[in-house]
């Protein structure tokens, strides 16, 4: 067949502009891989891309959203090496996962381990990725460590929380309800505080939890005044991740904190990264996170699961922000 079944953004606006169309199936050429996709993950970034507010990067059509599968290698392109057809494989892409088939390149995938589901595989790599590299590689995590996670009950919040106590470091969080707190628990969370306004209350609650050391880690997937607060409650030589703006993208920093605890304070996204620098990050997961979902370490966190028909009741039920991990999409 030359053609497939794919999530279409007829225009820009609200979940209601979704429908279900068909389309020209990809090509492989290279070392690409085409993968039969089974199950795929909502993500922030498709309810702006459906808005007309983040397009993809450039060669992805601006029509089909998705960011992260998990599927069967269907075709490989003459140049790859590492896969075969039949391979169960997971991974992401810059655009067009929310489709019968999506094609990348062989070195943007990893094996699916035999113990996940595809539903359980779609919801785990732009979270895992994200917080992987975020906390193990840019900020050096080191055991008995403290972290505060912003956002805590998302889906990259929750991975974050498993890879901190992964790396036997201790992990605090940030959510606007009790439940999301409660609830984050189950993955290993050691406490948390329901952040709306009280942003001292954090502050205060930070050296509790510390006992006046400050938090060496912050993982902010919120931005705005959690910017501000973090930087108050952080340790010597501490180090701020930022990675969303949902609570607004403007930074104030004050010198007293930046430069007096000598702070490390990084951006950091994947999505508008090189080719190379990808394939970095993606064999990274695969060599020391990937593995310890086949030992049962780590854990899938989803939220809900929608057919492929009922996508915009996916993109609602992400947009109502009482989720706790994944909406995942089952193709």
């Amino acid at each position: 067949m030359s053609t497939m079944k794919a999530v279409w953004i007829s225009k820009f606006g609200g979940p209601e502009v979704l429908e279900i169309r068909e389309v020209v199936k990809p090509e492989v050429a290279g070392a690409q891989v085409l993968v039969r996709v089974r199950a795929s993950a909502l993500n922030r970034a498709d309810l702006l891309q459906r808005a007309g507010k983040y397009p993809p990067p450039f060669g992805y059509r601006q029509e089909i959203p998705g960011m992260e599968f998990a599927g069967e290698v269907a075709e490989v392109g003459p140049g790859v090496q590492m896969w075969k057809p039949g391979h169960r494989v997971f991974g992401l892409t810059g655009g067009e996962a929310q489709a019968e088939y999506v094609v990348t390149h062989e070195r943007l995938l990893a094996e699916v381990p035999g113990n996940l589901d595809w539903a359980e595989a779609a919801s785990i790599p732009e979270a895992f990725i994200t917080a992987h590299d975020g906390l193990w590689t840019q900020a050096q995590l080191r055991p008995a460590e403290t972290v505060l996670i912003h956002s805590v009950g998302s889906g990259v919040g929750l991975a974050a929380v498993q890879l901190v106590r992964a790396m036997r470091a201790v992990p605090y969080g940030t959510s606007r309800t009790a439940d999301k707190i409660t609830q984050s628990k189950q993955y290993g969370l050691e406490e948390g505080l329901v952040v709306r306004e009280n942003f001292d209350d954090l502050v205060t609650e930070a050296n509790k939890w510390t006992a006046g050391k400050g938090i060496n880690v912050v993982l902010d997937l919120a931005g705005g005044p959690y910017v501000r607060a973090s930087q108050k409650l952080m340790a010597l030589k501490g180090r701020m991740l930022l990675v969303g703006t949902v609570a607004g993208g403007s930074y104030e920093l004050d010198s007293r904190f930046v430069m007096g605890k000598r702070l490390q304070i990084r951006g950091t996204v994947l999505r508008a990264r090189s080719l190379e620098e990808k394939i970095e990050v993606t064999q990274s997961f695969a060599a020391e996170v990937v593995p310890l979902f086949a030992q049962g370490v780590l854990r899938a966190t989803i939220d809900s699961k929608f057919k492929l028909a009922d996508i915009a009741k996916a993109h609602e039920r992400l947009e109502s922000n009482q989720t706790l991990g994944k909406v995942v999409i089952e193709i």
